[in-house]
């Protein structure tokens, strides 16, 4: 019985407002629920207002056994901002961009260094994903290949100091299987069509949809993103890591990350997004899980 909730990003009242709305009771250990717990996909820092309530809600029900917290990019990211390698620097470079990005985050904890800290340790502890016999849970991406790797490189499916300094490090399998696992799947865009994200930024790239066939997509369609410049026609082969893809004979998986617009709905039978970009005045969604094997529409509650 378990309650999926997607990406959060410092929107404490609004999280708070869903859990109600899922009835769950505030307790003094925390939010709960008689017979349900949450799956948290991860992203709960950035962005928003109340960051340090965000994270106490989360923590304090995964403490508790009341919920579980996965890792998103954004944790990740801020562990990799403060954590050193061998040299001396630092695993995320604090350039104007990635300053930007946690700005909110450092804002918050300006004079509660000793509880960022903690904060930041905790998030050490955080798995990338997990599965069950009818469901899997992660981030950005469920890729088989890479969730069989990290199965095999990580502990519990959790870092350690010297995985993640692994992690960081450009060109190691492990440094392409975790990008992928907590930002997805990535396409060169074609020649001459650079794309712009959500923060202003210009990129290359463009994030897919892990969950179709790409052979059968053109670049256009393949986006996560509906962006219409770019063009009507097949992906070459050369432009793509793999063609492998999310089939509709596997697990229920439920992920977040993609700032997805519009009305709640699944992708697929057994794929769903549950991130409708709170942080841009969008939805904060969940999913409530009963005993379907296929996700149903229904159960998708948000505010």
């Amino acid at each position: 019985m378990i309650d999926f909730i997607g990406d959060i990003h410092g929107h404490a009242n609004k999280l708070e407002a869903l859990l109600l709305k899922l009835n769950y009771t505030k307790t003094k250990n925390g939010y709960a629920h008689p017979n349900r717990k949450v799956v948290f996909l991860g992203d709960y820092i950035d962005r928003g207002p109340e960051i340090r309530k965000t994270l106490e809600i989360v923590k304090s029900m995964s403490d508790n056994g009341n919920a579980i917290a996965l890792m998103g990019n954004h944790e990740y990211n801020a562990i990799c901002y403060h954590m050193k390698n061998e040299s001396g620097d630092y695993l995320r470079e604090h350039s104007e961009k990635n300053i930007k990005q946690h700005r909110e985050t450092l804002n918050e904890f300006q004079n509660q260094q000793n509880e960022w800290k903690m904060y930041l340790e905790w998030f050490k502890t955080l798995p990338l994903f997990i599965e069950t016999e009818t469901y899997r849970a992660v981030h950005a991406c469920w890729d088989n290949k890479n969730i069989d790797y990290l199965r095999k490189t990580l502990i519990n499916n959790c870092f350690t100091d010297e995985l993640i300094r692994e992690s960081a490090t450009e060109g190691t399998q492990l440094f392409w299987t975790v990008k992928e696992t907590l930002t997805g799947k990535e396409l060169k865009c074609p020649k001459g069509s650079p794309i712009q994200d959500k923060d202003g930024n210009w990129r290359n790239e463009l994030r897919i949809k892990w969950w179709t066939n790409p052979l059968m997509e053109t670049y256009h369609s393949i986006s996560v993103q509906k962006i219409e410049k770019l063009p009507h026609q097949p992906i070459k082969l050369a432009d793509l890591h793999s063609t492998d893809f999310y089939t509709e004979n596997e697990k229920m998986v439920f992920f977040g990350h993609y700032w997805l617009t519009g009305e709640p709905k699944p992708q697929k039978s057994n794929v769903c997004c549950l991130d409708y970009s709170v942080a841009r005045n969008g939805k904060l969604v969940a999913y409530r899980l009963y005993n379907e094997q296929v996700i149903d529409e229904k159960n998708l509650i948000y505010l």
